[in-house]
């Protein structure tokens, strides 16, 4: 990351939130339904947040719907899921494309069965011009399996001879991560009271703002979002300069 702190965008306003969504098997079980029903209420969360995002000109959001240790989850569950998973792709897509957004899904997909990996190639090529957001969806994926993929790649090439081990920087690293090609998050918000990062983007959080909720992800409507948002808002980005330091950048 360079020293320089960008300040060519709305200060006040992250490009690149980056969500948890966690509570949704909890919030179901608080109302004596099968945590499923909590996964499906979530959906509609997600729609909020992101006409909230479009809305307020956040150029990204990443969204955490399935993690590489989900797996781990009972069959039943996973199962479920992975019909909840086709059925958005399937019925939201449209929707997504009709008001500018970009869909990328973000992880080890080759894990899933055929039809899920159809969906995503169709959703993708679909909504790639989309310019109004991007939104990820990081499915199958880990934060210690995306650093592990990028290190990977340079080792290739390194033994392919195309690169020495000593032309490895960090920055090369990260331009061999997942979403590379856009903007670290700003912001990172897990919901449902938890307060550990559970191995979603690793390298990419290093100077994301943290923000936690006890608030479960299907009650996290848009003044819950909004609360967060105003959080961001009223921190101090310093990027390894002083407080001095940044106050004076910013009146150059």
């Amino acid at each position: 990351m360079s020293d320089d702190i960008d300040t060519s965008c709305t200060p006040n306003i992250p490009r690149h939130v980056a969500i948890i969504m966690d509570g949704n098997g909890r919030w179901a079980q608080k109302r004596g339904s099968p945590r499923i029903a909590g996964h499906k209420a979530g959906v509609e969360t997600v729609r909020s947040v992101i006409t909230t995002c479009v809305e307020k000109g956040i150029e990204v959001v990443t969204l955490f719907a399935f993690s590489s240790e989900n797996w781990r989850r009972p069959e039943k569950e996973v199962t479920l899921l992975m019909g909840l998973f086709l059925m958005a792709l399937q019925r939201e897509v449209k929707k997504l494309h009709k008001n500018g957004v970009r869909l990328k899904i973000v992880g080890d997909v080759s894990a899933f069965d055929e039809k899920i990996q159809k969906n995503i190639i169709k959703a993708e090529e679909l909504t790639k011009d989309n310019k109004s957001l991007v939104l990820n969806i990081a499915a199958n994926y880990g934060g210690q399996w995306d650093i592990t993929q990028a290190v990977k790649s340079l080792a290739l090439k390194v033994e392919a001879g195309e690169l020495k081990a000593d032309d490895i920087t960090s920055d090369l690293i990260s331009q061999n991560l997942s979403m590379s090609d856009l903007p670290e998050p700003d912001l990172f918000i897990r919901t449902g009271g938890e307060q550990r990062i559970s191995n979603f983007l690793i390298w990419q959080l290093a100077y994301s703002e943290l923000y936690f909720t006890d608030t479960l992800w299907p009650d996290f409507d848009r003044p819950a979002f909004e609360i967060a948002l105003k959080s961001f808002a009223g921190r101090q980005r310093r990027f390894g300069h002083t407080g001095e330091q940044v106050e004076k950048m910013k009146n150059a």
